[in-house]
């Protein structure tokens, strides 16, 4: 099996550490990688330049690295994966749709590690998707790719247990059942033993690229999808209110059960390491929480340097 692994050449393409997880198990399984494309460094705190969880992988391992603006223009790279004449392309959160010309350079096609149970969550945020529509299950399908969005015939799927996790816990959980399931799903690809399934698109739904706004909270939603966003948003862009002016990002809370006892926004009460906000629909007991300009912290740090009381209230503008 080494032997067969070394003789598949695979182009690897994909950007966070869900992609990176993927990666490295196409690099412990012995497999010919002769090119990773990532997206382009990014800049950080004082303009510090950010490497790609894949890109840093890569360079780790010795492998070319290509980062191209826009793939589909890029038509030296495509040149470049012409004459590597890959027998296959993986992809795992890219973050760049493939033209028809990439599509069609490999052998074996270009196949996708995508973080749900197809047809459901196509796009490109399916892992905060499935948080915040309250699912106990989701997953990660392995896809042959084309020209549509997430649309392709599914060959694997592997359901996992999500329930009451955030972002940061689905993803590891997903990218190490989305990695196991590759180094699977590759050599029934490779030998012709793999079955495509056909989509259902009447039973497909799609979770959204993700905007900055998308965290905001005026806590006019039920308390319950409330919690949800704080997890599904958790490593960006947070979920977020405001508090005499000043932004406040939430990290972990909990729903009390009960109606609200006040107008949504508004401090119900206050205890030692926590406190309370009315929803439209039930409370929120905020737990750890980030005022602007400070650091993260539990929510009895926050008090004592930010003392609340009942009727405050987090608004949705910054006054």
């Amino acid at each position: 099996m080494q032997r067969r692994n070394k003789l598949l050449k695979i182009v690897f393409m994909g950007t966070p550490e869900f992609a990176a997880c993927s990666l490295r198990a196409l690099i412990d399984a012995g497999y010919d990688i002769p090119l990773v494309i990532t997206q382009p460094d990014r800049k950080g705190n004082r303009n510090k330049m950010i490497l790609s969880a894949v890109k840093q992988l890569a360079v780790e391992n010795g492998l070319e690295v290509a980062q191209p603006l826009r793939l589909r223009k890029d038509e030296e790279l495509k040149e470049r994966l012409r004459s590597i004449a890959p027998d296959m392309i993986v992809v795992a959160a890219f973050g760049q749709i493939l033209p028809r010309d990439v599509l069609e350079i490999p052998r074996l096609g270009c196949i996708n590690v995508h973080g749900s149970l197809l047809p459901d969550l196509r796009g490109a945020a399916p892992m905060q998707a499935a948080i915040l529509n309250g699912l106990d299950e989701s997953g990660v399908t392995i896809m042959k790719m084309e020209e549509g969005l997430d649309t392709g015939d599914m060959i694997s799927k592997v359901a996992c247990d999500i329930r009451g996790r955030n972002i940061t816990e689905v993803t590891k959980i997903l990218a190490e059942a989305g990695a196991q399931l590759l180094v699977e799903t590759i050599p029934h690809i490779a030998d012709g033993t793999a079955v495509y399934e056909k989509q259902d698109d009447s039973k497909s739904s799609y979770a959204k690229m993700i905007n900055k706004t998308d965290g905001m909270t005026d806590f006019s939603e039920p308390a319950e999808a409330i919690e949800r966003k704080i997890r599904a948003y958790l490593e960006w862009p947070a979920c977020y209110s405001y508090l005499d002016g000043l932004q406040v990002k939430f990290y972990r809370a909990e729903v009390l059960e009960g109606e609200p006892d006040g107008e949504p926004g508004t401090v119900s009460e206050t205890g030692k390491n926590y406190y309370v906000i009315n929803c439209s629909e039930g409370r929120l007991k905020v737990l750890e929480q980030q005022l602007q300009g400070k650091k993260r912290m539990s929510a009895g740090d926050f008090m004592r340097g930010h003392k609340l009381s009942a009727g405050d209230r987090f608004t949705a503008q910054q006054d």
